[in-house]
Protein backbone atom coordinates (compact mmCIF):
# COMPACT_ATOMS: atom_id res chain seq x y z
CA UNK A 1 0.00 0.00 0.00
CA UNK A 2 1.07 3.62 -0.54
CA UNK A 3 2.90 4.96 2.31
CA UNK A 4 1.15 8.38 3.93
CA UNK A 5 3.80 9.90 6.40
CA UNK A 6 2.34 12.71 7.66
CA UNK A 7 -0.72 10.07 9.12
CA UNK A 8 2.47 8.08 10.66
CA UNK A 9 3.12 10.22 13.08
CA UNK A 10 -0.26 9.92 14.53
CA UNK A 11 -1.30 7.65 17.35
CA UNK A 12 -3.02 4.78 15.89
CA UNK A 13 -5.39 4.45 19.19
CA UNK A 14 -6.19 8.03 19.16
CA UNK A 15 -7.52 7.07 15.20
CA UNK A 16 -9.17 4.26 16.34
CA UNK A 17 -11.15 5.67 18.99
CA UNK A 18 -12.06 8.51 16.54
CA UNK A 19 -12.90 7.54 13.08
CA UNK A 20 -16.16 6.87 11.58
CA UNK A 21 -15.63 4.98 8.23
CA UNK A 22 -12.50 4.27 6.29
CA UNK A 23 -8.91 5.64 7.35
CA UNK A 24 -10.00 9.18 7.28
CA UNK A 25 -6.48 10.55 7.55
CA UNK A 26 -5.03 8.05 4.69
CA UNK A 27 -8.10 9.58 2.48
CA UNK A 28 -7.13 12.88 3.66
CA UNK A 29 -3.50 12.75 2.72
CA UNK A 30 -4.15 11.36 -0.27
CA UNK A 31 -6.67 14.23 -1.14
CA UNK A 32 -4.51 16.80 -0.14
CA UNK A 33 -1.05 15.50 -2.22
CA UNK A 34 -3.36 17.05 -5.26
CA UNK A 35 -4.13 20.69 -3.10
CA UNK A 36 -2.33 23.47 -2.75
CA UNK A 37 -3.07 24.19 1.29
CA UNK A 38 -1.04 27.12 2.99
CA UNK A 39 -0.89 28.48 6.15
CA UNK A 40 -3.76 30.85 7.34
CA UNK A 41 -6.08 29.52 5.12
CA UNK A 42 -8.90 29.24 5.96
CA UNK A 43 -10.82 25.86 5.16
CA UNK A 44 -14.17 24.18 5.69
CA UNK A 45 -13.90 20.47 6.49
CA UNK A 46 -17.51 19.66 5.76
CA UNK A 47 -18.89 16.17 8.26
CA UNK A 48 -15.72 16.22 10.02
CA UNK A 49 -16.98 13.68 12.63
CA UNK A 50 -14.99 13.72 15.57
CA UNK A 51 -12.59 15.92 14.01
CA UNK A 52 -9.82 13.77 13.36
CA UNK A 53 -9.28 15.27 10.24
CA UNK A 54 -9.50 18.83 11.39
CA UNK A 55 -6.74 18.05 14.03
CA UNK A 56 -4.60 16.80 10.96
CA UNK A 57 -4.96 20.22 8.80
CA UNK A 58 -4.59 22.22 11.48
CA UNK A 59 -1.31 20.23 12.35
CA UNK A 60 -0.10 19.41 9.21
CA UNK A 61 -0.66 22.62 6.98
CA UNK A 62 -1.18 25.61 9.63
CA UNK A 63 -5.03 26.63 8.46
CA UNK A 64 -7.79 27.81 10.67
CA UNK A 65 -10.34 24.93 10.12
CA UNK A 66 -14.11 25.14 10.71
CA UNK A 67 -15.19 21.64 11.46
CA UNK A 68 -18.54 20.78 10.18
CA UNK A 69 -20.74 17.90 11.28
CA UNK A 70 -24.38 17.20 11.93
CA UNK A 71 -23.97 13.85 13.92
CA UNK A 72 -21.51 14.63 16.53
CA UNK A 73 -22.13 17.95 18.48
CA UNK A 74 -19.76 20.94 18.58
CA UNK A 75 -19.36 20.57 22.36
CA UNK A 76 -18.14 17.22 22.50
CA UNK A 77 -15.59 18.09 19.39
CA UNK A 78 -14.24 20.70 20.96
CA UNK A 79 -13.47 18.37 23.85
CA UNK A 80 -11.02 16.72 21.52
CA UNK A 81 -9.97 19.66 19.59
CA UNK A 82 -8.51 21.24 23.37
CA UNK A 83 -6.91 17.71 24.17
CA UNK A 84 -5.68 17.36 20.36
CA UNK A 85 -3.93 21.50 21.26
CA UNK A 86 -5.64 22.49 18.18
CA UNK A 87 -8.54 24.47 19.61
CA UNK A 88 -6.97 27.82 18.68
CA UNK A 89 -6.98 27.25 14.89
CA UNK A 90 -10.42 24.66 14.54
CA UNK A 91 -14.07 25.53 15.39
CA UNK A 92 -16.18 23.07 15.51
CA UNK A 93 -19.93 24.01 13.85
CA UNK A 94 -23.05 21.67 14.09
CA UNK A 95 -24.84 22.38 11.37
CA UNK A 96 -26.45 20.54 8.40
CA UNK A 97 -25.50 20.14 4.98
CA UNK A 98 -28.39 22.54 3.66
CA UNK A 99 -28.37 24.62 6.52
CA UNK A 100 -24.75 26.09 7.00
CA UNK A 101 -24.10 29.30 8.94
CA UNK A 102 -21.22 30.81 6.37
CA UNK A 103 -20.99 33.38 4.38
CA UNK A 104 -20.50 33.71 0.49
CA UNK A 105 -17.00 33.69 -0.61
CA UNK A 106 -15.83 33.19 3.35
CA UNK A 107 -13.35 30.26 2.84
CA UNK A 108 -9.87 30.00 0.74
CA UNK A 109 -10.87 25.76 0.49
CA UNK A 110 -13.57 23.35 1.30
CA UNK A 111 -12.99 19.84 2.22
CA UNK A 112 -15.01 16.66 2.51
CA UNK A 113 -13.70 13.16 3.27
CA UNK A 114 -16.05 10.38 3.20
CA UNK A 115 -18.95 12.50 3.88
CA UNK A 116 -19.81 14.66 0.73
CA UNK A 117 -21.76 11.26 -0.87
CA UNK A 118 -25.06 11.81 1.31
CA UNK A 119 -25.94 14.89 0.81
CA UNK A 120 -23.79 15.75 -2.69
CA UNK A 121 -25.17 13.72 -5.12
CA UNK A 122 -28.33 16.02 -5.80
CA UNK A 123 -27.03 18.49 -8.27
CA UNK A 124 -28.46 21.37 -7.49
CA UNK A 125 -26.61 21.16 -4.50
CA UNK A 126 -22.86 22.17 -5.47
CA UNK A 127 -24.10 25.31 -7.73
CA UNK A 128 -26.82 25.99 -5.55
CA UNK A 129 -25.00 25.75 -2.19
CA UNK A 130 -21.28 24.04 -2.19
CA UNK A 131 -19.61 25.91 -4.56
CA UNK A 132 -20.91 29.61 -3.17
CA UNK A 133 -18.83 28.80 0.27
CA UNK A 134 -15.79 29.30 -1.70
CA UNK A 135 -13.83 32.48 -3.07
CA UNK A 136 -12.60 32.73 -6.42
CA UNK A 137 -9.79 30.53 -6.97
CA UNK A 138 -9.91 28.77 -3.90
CA UNK A 139 -9.99 24.87 -3.74
CA UNK A 140 -12.33 22.48 -3.33
CA UNK A 141 -11.71 18.96 -2.48
CA UNK A 142 -13.48 15.27 -1.66
CA UNK A 143 -13.17 11.86 -1.53
CA UNK A 144 -16.23 9.66 -1.24
CA UNK A 145 -16.95 5.72 -1.81
CA UNK A 146 -18.12 4.97 -4.78
CA UNK A 147 -18.12 2.57 -8.09
CA UNK A 148 -15.09 1.66 -11.07
CA UNK A 149 -17.68 2.23 -13.38
CA UNK A 150 -21.86 2.99 -13.30
CA UNK A 151 -23.99 -0.35 -13.40
CA UNK A 152 -27.63 -0.56 -15.33
CA UNK A 153 -29.13 -1.19 -11.96
CA UNK A 154 -27.37 1.12 -9.60
CA UNK A 155 -25.65 -1.43 -8.37
CA UNK A 156 -23.27 -5.04 -8.77
CA UNK A 157 -24.98 -8.50 -8.96
CA UNK A 158 -22.26 -9.35 -6.74
CA UNK A 159 -22.97 -7.04 -4.15
CA UNK A 160 -27.09 -6.76 -3.88
CA UNK A 161 -27.17 -8.53 -0.37
CA UNK A 162 -25.22 -5.99 1.32
CA UNK A 163 -27.06 -2.49 -0.67
CA UNK A 164 -29.60 -0.12 1.09
CA UNK A 165 -30.53 3.22 0.21
CA UNK A 166 -27.76 5.16 0.91
CA UNK A 167 -25.08 3.24 -1.41
CA UNK A 168 -27.24 4.49 -4.15
CA UNK A 169 -24.91 7.38 -3.91
CA UNK A 170 -21.90 5.14 -5.00
CA UNK A 171 -20.81 6.40 -8.35
CA UNK A 172 -18.24 6.20 -10.70
CA UNK A 173 -15.27 9.16 -10.81
CA UNK A 174 -16.81 10.39 -14.45
CA UNK A 175 -19.88 10.47 -12.85
CA UNK A 176 -18.36 12.58 -10.03
CA UNK A 177 -16.47 14.74 -12.51
CA UNK A 178 -19.46 15.26 -14.86
CA UNK A 179 -21.45 16.57 -11.90
CA UNK A 180 -19.35 19.38 -11.27
CA UNK A 181 -17.94 19.92 -14.50
CA UNK A 182 -21.17 20.29 -16.52
CA UNK A 183 -21.97 23.67 -14.05
CA UNK A 184 -19.13 25.48 -15.53
CA UNK A 185 -17.63 26.71 -12.13
CA UNK A 186 -14.74 24.95 -11.30
CA UNK A 187 -11.59 23.34 -13.29
CA UNK A 188 -11.32 19.93 -12.76
CA UNK A 189 -7.66 19.37 -11.28
CA UNK A 190 -7.91 15.70 -10.06
CA UNK A 191 -10.30 13.10 -10.32
CA UNK A 192 -9.56 8.97 -9.98
CA UNK A 193 -9.74 6.03 -8.45
CA UNK A 194 -7.11 5.72 -5.26
CA UNK A 195 -4.90 2.29 -6.08
CA UNK A 196 -5.83 -0.59 -3.61
CA UNK A 197 -9.03 0.80 -1.87
CA UNK A 198 -9.63 -1.91 0.15
CA UNK A 199 -6.59 -2.03 1.97
CA UNK A 200 -7.69 1.69 3.17
CA UNK A 201 -10.80 0.26 3.85
CA UNK A 202 -10.01 -2.92 5.59
CA UNK A 203 -8.79 -1.89 8.60
CA UNK A 204 -11.89 0.18 9.71
CA UNK A 205 -13.95 -2.57 8.56
CA UNK A 206 -12.34 -5.07 10.78
CA UNK A 207 -12.24 -3.10 13.89
CA UNK A 208 -16.03 -1.93 12.86
CA UNK A 209 -17.27 -5.62 12.88
CA UNK A 210 -15.81 -6.16 16.19
CA UNK A 211 -16.78 -3.22 17.93
CA UNK A 212 -19.88 -2.71 16.18
CA UNK A 213 -21.17 -5.56 14.63
CA UNK A 214 -21.12 -3.28 10.95
CA UNK A 215 -21.02 -5.74 8.56
CA UNK A 216 -18.27 -3.85 5.88
CA UNK A 217 -15.64 -6.49 6.44
CA UNK A 218 -18.04 -8.94 4.80
CA UNK A 219 -19.07 -6.06 2.09
CA UNK A 220 -15.49 -5.79 0.97
CA UNK A 221 -15.63 -10.05 0.92
CA UNK A 222 -18.37 -9.63 -1.52
CA UNK A 223 -16.66 -7.39 -3.74
CA UNK A 224 -15.08 -9.72 -6.11
CA UNK A 225 -14.69 -8.44 -9.36
CA UNK A 226 -13.14 -5.22 -7.32
CA UNK A 227 -16.15 -2.82 -8.52
CA UNK A 228 -16.01 -0.54 -5.10
CA UNK A 229 -13.46 2.73 -5.10
CA UNK A 230 -12.57 5.26 -3.01
CA UNK A 231 -12.57 8.49 -5.19
CA UNK A 232 -10.47 11.67 -5.06
CA UNK A 233 -11.80 14.53 -6.49
CA UNK A 234 -9.80 18.40 -6.65
CA UNK A 235 -11.11 21.45 -8.45
CA UNK A 236 -10.52 25.20 -8.47
CA UNK A 237 -13.09 28.07 -8.71
CA UNK A 238 -13.52 29.84 -11.63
Amino acid sequence: MKNYPRTAKYDPDWISENWMGPHPLWLLEELCGNMNLKSGMKVLDMGCGKGLTSVFLAKEYGVTVFANDLWISATDNLKRLEEAGVSDKVFPIHAEAHALPYAEGFFDAAISVDSYHYYGTDEAYFPGAFSKLVKKGGQFGITVPGLTKEFENGRPKTMEKFWDEEMFTFHSNEWWRNLWEKTGYVEITSCYDIDNPKEIWRPWAVWAKEKLSFNDDEFLEADINNDVALIVMTAVKK
